[in-house]
Order: C-alpha cells, then structure tokens, then sequence
C-alpha cells in the first residue's frame, strides 16, 4: 500500500529527530494512529482512545487554537522537559473535526501549527519537522538558523 509522499517525509523527520535527540536525551520519536469509528461521536471517541494509549507523561494537543510558538520557544519547551526528566511527551493530532472537549481538558499544553487548516498528513510532517528542528535548536545544530 502506498502511503504517500507526506509519509515518507513525516519519517524521515522522525527518524532525524530520534538519531539527532539521542545526543541530548531524547530516547525515541515513535507515531501511533488510533482509529475511531465514524459517525457521530467520532471526536469523543478519537479522543478517548488518544488518552488511553498515551504513555504517562506530558500530553500536548495540536489546535488552531492553541498558542502558536515559535521554533525557539518550541525548542526551550522541549529543554525543559528533557531538564525536568520527563520520559514521555505525547503529540496529540486529531482527525478533521479536531478534538473534544474531554482531551483538551487533560492535555498539559493545547499548541497550534497555525490559523490554517492543514491535512492530517502534512500537520504531521509539519509538527516532526518542528520536533526535529527543536531537537536541533537545543543540541546547537546549525540545521535552524535565526
């Protein structure tokens, strides 16, 4: 099956982040899909399963209406929570109609990659591409340049 080319991009960055965030402690970069059945509850659901597969951590939900950061904001979080030992940090993405109202409650940080919409493959290129480029920021990479 083929995935396309957003797939093939959202690993690569993946695969750099978790290569590259080995030097400051980063010990994986993994993506999981959950799948909610559709209908009427979808969002409800999604989230649902989105909080029950989450290891114990940190969980940030992707809005548009979340506060956007900038690369080096994004970066000096990604600091802190490898400073303050945290194991886990989860990326929630949802599906086209979002999130409900029950997982953005439990997030620790709801984030935005912006005001506009964005396909769920290219939002998740877009958000490894930004790990990456943390992971770079913090070990002085000069992949990001200000």
């Amino acid at each position: 099956m083929d995935r396309g080319e957003e797939y093939g991009l959202a690993e690569r960055y993946r695969t750099r982040a978790e290569q590259l965030g080995r030097t400051i402690g980063v010990r994986r970069v993994s993506v999981r899909e959950v799948v909610a059945p559709p209908g009427r509850q979808q969002m409800s659901k999604e989230g649902e399963l989105l909080l029950a597969e989450s290891p114990p951590g940190a969980l940030v939900v992707m809005d548009e209406r979340g506060d956007g950061l900038k690369s080096q904001a994004f970066a000096a979080l990604v600091q802190r929570w490898l400073d303050d030992g945290l194991s886990n940090v989860s990326f929630a993405l949802g599906g086209a109609d979002g999130h409900g109202e029950r997982i953005k409650r439990s997030a620790d940080r709801i984030l935005s990659l912006g005001p506009l919409t964005l396909p769920h493959m290219l939002a998740r290129v877009i958000l490894l591409e930004q790990i990456y480029r943390s992971i770079t920021i913090c070990a002085g990479h000069p992949y990001h340049r200000s």
